[in-house]
């Protein structure tokens, strides 16, 4: 059965997968195709805010396979099918057989879950380290005698998640305070050997990208908005989105009645889970107000950084739930929410590759230049002009203003002001296109 599950899961995780890369996704694209192993780490990361290993697995990927989308993609569908089997161990080892599959079944339509299965980012990798981690970690905690094999294997996974996605911490530390409460000191040390390499290799590094975070924080306006501040509404995304995922519709009314409800039902289940199994409560609940904590002082509060906890609410809603046909009304559910996701456009990604097949390689593009990644995918052979630093002089010109809130900045104001008048305006999918023309000085 878990093979079905497994094989139907993979399948599904094609549908939709040919649309367009957008921004995050393209900066992992072009960091695998125009940097290599040591330039990675020496000059990209530093002015990042994500450990290297993931983009170097991606360039390692990137040479093999290619730089298509469906072949960037492929990694994290392989990488959340793991997942799908190791929380299919998990719950075996916690309860039985049925409840692995049951929880298997559930992760694998989770909306957000499925949505990040097709990013080109490090998320889907993180939380399958993660979760072969946990799965050592219970295998360590419910034996009289932990075996070395599963010892050396919350180790390795540890040191790689850290390597892959700094937020880890969070459930890393969430099973040591679990061994620290239950005074398994010596299991303490021996189990957390990995975290502390990986804090000790990434040490230089880190330092470097904290300095350029607070840089970045001082510097562009709203960046702290993009990272996530410690505050209730992003506290209530959390349910939101690991309840219907990255969909949203109008009237906002509506939308927040229909997910908040659902929202509800599904962390109702998920809170008499942990108190039916108060272990997977403990690392359910403790890494969130880690998190929570961190991001008063430093921004990291949103929704999708907490991915690797996803898993354990599947096993927390099925722990809850004893009879078949509840458990299949929760799988219609997630299933209603993802095929909404999957059969309406409107909610798939910025449609940067539309917009970039309207352009013409003769005639520059203005735009924020730290935010050109997808165009340079593209259409590496668009000239590109920082519309924040650069005037044009052109008689004619086209802008694509994206992310200026973040950056405090107006692009209509500045070239009214040289100029310049809006003729038109065309939207691909939450990216937009205008055409300005030069008119004079005095209009």
């Amino acid at each position: 059965m878990i093979v079905l599950i497994l094989i139907a899961s993979f399948l599904l995780r094609f549908a939709a997968i040919n649309q367009s890369l957008w921004l995050d996704e393209a900066i992992s694209a072009n960091v695998s195709r125009f940097y290599n192993f040591i330039d990675i780490p020496k000059l990209f990361s530093p002015s990042d805010f994500h450990p290297p290993f993931y983009y170097m697995f991606l360039h390692a990927w990137e040479k093999i396979f290619g730089n298509n989308i469906v072949s960037l993609r492929l990694p994290s569908i392989i990488f959340s099918v793991v997942t799908i089997y190791f929380i299919y161990l998990i719950g075996k080892c916690i309860k039985n057989k049925n409840t692995g599959l049951w929880a298997a079944i559930i992760l694998s339509i989770n909306p957000l879950f499925f949505y990040y299965s097709q990013e080109v980012r490090m998320y889907s990798m993180v939380v399958m380290f993660l979760t072969i981690g946990l799965y050592n970690f219970i295998k360590i905690i419910k034996a009289d005698k932990p075996k070395l094999i599963n010892i050396i294997g919350i180790n390795i996974f540890g040191f790689l998640s850290f390597n892959c996605f700094y937020g880890s911490i969070f459930l890393l530390a969430a099973q040591a305070l679990y061994l620290l409460s239950k005074k398994k000191i010596k299991l303490f040390f021996t189990t957390n050997i990995g975290i502390l390499l990986a804090i000790l290799v990434l040490s230089p590094l880190l330092w470097t990208q904290f300095h350029n975070s607070k840089v970045a924080l001082a510097t562009v306006t709203n960046w702290s908005s993009v990272l996530g501040k410690a505050n209730l509404k992003n506290l209530l995304l959390i349910p939101l989105k690991f309840s219907v995922g990255r969909i949203s519709f109008l009237p906002k009314s509506l939308y927040y009645l229909i997910s908040g409800i659902w929202a509800i039902i599904v962390f109702g289940l998920a809170v008499k889970g942990a108190l039916k199994n108060k272990f997977l409560g403990f690392l359910f609940i403790v890494p969130i107000v880690l998190g929570f904590i961190f991001s008063l002082f430093s921004p990291l509060m949103d929704y999708f950084r907490f991915l690797y906890l996803i898993p354990i609410l599947g096993i927390l809603i099925v722990v809850a739930l004893n009879k078949t046909w509840q458990r299949i009304i929760l799988v219609s559910g997630f299933s209603i929410f993802l095929a909404v996701y999957l059969f309406n456009p409107a909610f798939h990604r910025e449609d940067w590759k539309s917009l970039s097949a309207t352009l013409n390689n003769t005639q520059a593009l203005y735009i924020i230049e730290s935010v050109a990644d997808p165009i340079k995918y593209y259409r590496p052979d668009v000239i590109i002009k920082d519309i924040k630093t650069r005037e044009p002089n052109e008689k004619e010109i086209v802008v694509v203003p994206y992310a200026e809130e973040i950056h405090g900045f107006d692009h209509q104001a500045k070239l009214r002001k040289l100029g310049y008048n809006k003729v038109s305006e065309t939207d691909f999918r939450q990216v937009t296109l205008e055409k300005w023309v030069y008119v004079s000085l005095n209009h």
